[in-house]
């Protein structure tokens, strides 16, 4: 192992990004940033690798960051409370900013805006997560509500409760979005169904479904676009 006494100043990685920027680090080099110290018999780089190799073979690299617990990452010789914690809020702070990069491009009648604005948020949830975006008569955003959060293949939603948050909200036009974990956008039979029932609810209720996106790995399918609820066509 090297230790990082060994290592010439400016290739540490902390002097190497005050001399070549941040960008110039590889993805050990900055969680090593980030751990600042090893312990006896690991380096902070040999503790980063560790890091990254800890979410095995599906989730490589900096991605593991969304997937690893706490308590995991404490399994970690040399990973405390602390720096288990900071790791955890390194995952949050670049799905956060990838948010708001896509805020601005965001448009309520432009489904691929909205996938994007949601694709770090759902895209590496372990469990379907269903969101409802409430909107007014000229489609601003009301609110967003976490509608149901369900096991890895199934989420439990109730049109009942949808319809009362949106009465709450005083919202007109609703868009539902949610997950699939095994990365694969495509709805389900059921996914189509609850839709058909939901938008059918809402016409008697004045309240109007105008789209249901399902996000996967990079990918999504709004609904309405693939016509796959001919509700929505007409």
């Amino acid at each position: 192992m090297i230790h990082m006494k060994d290592v010439p100043k400016e290739e540490r990685p902390y002097e190497k990004c005050l001399i070549k920027g941040a960008d110039a680090l590889s993805d050990s080099e900055l969680l090593a940033v980030i751990l600042r110290t090893g312990v006896r018999g690991s380096s902070c780089m040999s503790l980063a690798a560790q890091v990254l190799n800890l979410a095995g073979e599906r989730y490589q690299g900096l991605l593991g960051l969304h997937h690893l617990t706490i308590k995991e990452l404490m399994e970690i010789p040399g990973v405390g409370e602390v720096k288990a914690v900071q790791l955890k809020c390194i995952g949050e702070l670049a799905k956060r900013m990838a948010r708001l990069d896509a805020l601005e491009g965001l448009s309520f009648q432009n489904p691929s805006s909205i996938a994007q604005y949601y694709m770090e948020q759902l895209r590496h949830e372990e469990q379907e997560v269903l969101l409802c975006m409430m909107l007014d008569s000229k489609n601003h955003l009301l609110g967003e509500k976490l509608m149901s959060k369900g096991t890895v293949n199934s989420t439990l939603l109730s049109p009942r409760e949808l319809f009362l948050e949106a009465l709450r909200f005083h919202a007109v036009n609703l868009i539902l979005i949610h997950n699939h974990p095994s990365g694969d956008p495509s709805p389900s039979s059921a996914d189509i169904g609850i839709t058909r029932r939901i938008f059918r609810a809402g016409e008697l209720l004045d309240i109007h479904l105008l789209d249901h996106i399902v996000i996967g790995n990079r990918r999504y399918i709004s609904m309405r676009e693939e016509r796959l609820v001919e509700e929505f066509t007409g």
